[in-house]
């Protein structure tokens, strides 16, 4: 029986975010009963989307091999990667407005754990050879080079070639992200700061590191200039400074009605 390290090590991820996310939901002040809920609801509506579009994709070879429906949790790619976070978010978002949870402090209290998560899941990845790198050549003495056949089966690793190891240049940024992150939610001036940075943060992170990261599979813009994963991440930064622009243009509309309505109470106590 061979167990995959990309999902060992993904769910110490998952189970780290879960229990961390009970901590940052208490001092985000939301019921951290209901967003322990809303994380396990999300977490299955994402896998459940992901596993659905594997067996969609490849059903003609299924229907001949039905044993291999036990293997594609080891298939990895940026398309399943973007599906199951819209499942999840949508998921996420059904969840919160049933339970009446307020979306700016929930979300404050979720992208923590969720950039945690992201750290663990590409450590997986560098261990399994997901999403590899580029080839480094021999000037980079910390490169990488994969041996075990399994790596070029499940993810198209070349073999006995020396690559940047893109994943751990990722695993560094989300953990220095949930780091900062974790640290300035509880000295937020806004609710949903902590959200609008971590879009911004990880938009940035995934940005950088595909330039290390080899192109094969991830799509293409521009003649190659962008590929898949960092158009995405470019959508991350604008929805993220779009958060933390309504949050400003909030906070400027109730200072400037602070003043004003001092002045009517002083008013109204001449009276």
């Amino acid at each position: 029986m061979v167990v995959p390290t990309y999902g060992v090590v993904t769910a110490l991820g998952v189970l780290a975010a879960l229990g961390l996310v009970l901590h940052t939901a208490r001092i985000a002040g939301v019921d951290a009963a209901k967003v322990w809920n809303l994380s396990i609801l999300s977490l299955f509506a994402a896998l459940g989307a992901a596993r659905l579009l594997l067996v969609i994709a490849n059903w003609s070879a299924l229907r001949l091999h039905p044993a291999w429906l036990l293997g594609l949790a080891m298939v990895h790619h940026p398309l399943l990667a973007g599906t199951g976070a819209l499942a999840g978010t949508g998921c996420a978002l059904w969840y919160a407005r049933r339970s009446k949870l307020p979306l700016g402090a929930t979300a404050d209290a979720l992208t923590p754990p969720l950039t945690l998560g992201l750290a663990f899941e590409q450590l997986g990845a560098l261990a399994a050879g997901s999403g590899y790198g580029r080839d480094s050549g021999a000037g980079v003495h910390w490169a990488v080079t994969y041996s075990n056949p399994l790596a070029m089966i499940w993810s198209g690793t070349p073999l006995g070639v020396p690559l940047h190891p893109v994943q751990a240049y990722a695993a560094l940024a989300f953990l220095g992200l949930a780091l900062l992150l974790f640290v300035w939610l509880p000295v937020e001036c806004r609710t949903g700061d902590v959200a609008g940075l971590g879009l911004m943060g990880a938009g940035l992170a995934i940005y950088i590191t595909e330039i290390w990261r080899d192109p094969e599979g991830r799509g293409s813009l521009l003649h190659g200039a962008l590929d898949g994963p960092q158009i995405a991440a470019i959508l991350f930064v604008i929805a993220g400074a779009l958060v933390l622009r309504e949050r400003k243009t909030e906070r400027t509309s109730a200072d400037e009605a602070s003043p004003a309505a001092t002045q009517l109470d002083s008013t109204r106590g001449s009276a």
